[in-house]
């Protein structure tokens, strides 16, 4: 159970993306009917447009966007990391030209802590570098070294913040997530957990993941990350959406985790079922007018057909994508909910063996 300023949160627990401030396709009255307690927002392209002068006037992101539960905020790092031609790296901060008009911003740990505290972030995680798959052993400890530095810069402006305002009924409360990092290097993954552990952080994120290693690479490196780290403590695994994922993750102890993967898939008609995922564009679907899932009880599956919704996705209609997101992102809520349930009664194992023994016979039909 994480114990945040906006109300509590059951763990384990994914986080739909809403990368500028909405979760693409739908409202907020959606994630609320859904269940979400909390959602991720991205520091980066709010930073860039609309800008923290529209966020402070509005209060805070809470307010900008009517959202009056939990909030994650990712500090930027990654979307630097994939602007590689637009970005120089020093230790004092990461110099970047915006991707929408070319130009030039400096960010420094110091900052992005500040960007968010006037979000008003409910977990903001520190700014880090991260490493690419097939990176050396040189460039990984360096980017190791640098988000080491940053982190130890970020708690400390961390806590000059909640100094700041402590005495204050609207004082920043939020929590500092650091980032273990090392890429795909066993030693300098553990280096970097010793050095996260040691300023005894509220939680913890794993990065460098999810960065074009295969998925045996992937699901090693994150068991072996997460066991290095405390058990009492939060871990947040970045880039986790799938099923399958989130199952192996929690499994390993993971307790936090978001992708766009649900969201972006239900947009080009890729949906969800407990017999495996499938097309809405398939022409089998054209005259089959059972739901998306038998077994779901979304307001989705409860009142629309598999042939509907293709039809929408054929003619291009943005129904198809609010439905198909609405249906995705409960069918992970319930995924995780009832992984809750199974883990409160031991018998996490079987039930995720049960789940993916049916999800990968393939489509329901």
């Amino acid at each position: 159970m994480l114990e945040l300023p906006h109300g509590k949160v059951e763990t384990p627990v994914f986080m739909p993306v809403g990368t500028n401030a909405t979760v693409k396709a739908l409202t907020k009255n959606d994630l609320e009917e859904i269940g979400f307690r909390i959602i991720l927002s991205n520091t980066y392209h709010l930073y860039l447009r609309p800008g923290m002068d529209v966020i402070a006037e509005a209060g805070n992101l809470h307010k900008f966007m009517g959202w009056d539960r939990n909030i994650l905020t990712d500090s930027g790092g990654f979307q630097v990391f994939s602007l590689a031609p637009l970005r120089k790296i020093t230790p004092e901060g990461i110099q970047f030209r915006s991707h929408i008009d070319g130009g030039t911003h400096f960010l420094t740990p110091e900052k992005v802590v500040d960007i968010q505290v006037i979000l008003g972030s409910d977990i903001q995680m520190q700014l880090d570098v991260c490493s690419s798959w097939g990176a050396s052993r040189k460039e990984a400890q360096e980017a190791l070294d640098i988000t080491s530095l940053w982190m130890e810069r970020a708690k400390n402006r961390w806590d000059e913040q909640r100094l700041e305002t402590r005495d204050s009924s609207a004082g920043y409360q939020g929590l500092l997530f650091p980032i273990v990092q090392g890429n795909f290097f066993q030693d300098l993954r553990a280096q970097s957990a010793e050095r996260v552990k040691s300023i005894d952080p509220p939680g913890i994120a794993i990065g460098g993941l999810s960065v074009g290693e295969p998925e045996e690479v992937y699901l090693e490196f994150l068991a072996f990350t997460s066991a290095l780290l405390p058990r009492e403590k939060p871990r947040y695994a970045m880039g986790v959406g799938s099923p399958d994922y989130i199952l192996a993750a929690i499994e390993h102890g993971i307790d936090m985790f978001d992708c766009v993967f649900p969201t972006r898939n239900a947009r080009n008609g890729n949906v969800f079922t407990r017999k495996g995922a499938f097309a809405l564009k398939k022409a089998e679907n054209r005259l089959d007018f059972s739901p998306i899932d038998k077994e779901c009880g979304c307001k989705v599956c409860r009142f629309y057909s598999r042939a509907y919704l293709r039809h929408l996705f054929k003619t291009q209609e943005i129904l198809c994508s609010i439905f198909a997101s609405y249906h995705n992102l409960y069918f992970l809520n319930e995924l995780v909910k009832n992984a809750r349930e199974a883990i409160r009664e031991n018998r996490f194992l079987a039930f995720k063996k049960d789940f993916l023994d049916k999800y990968s016979e393939g489509s329901d039909d």
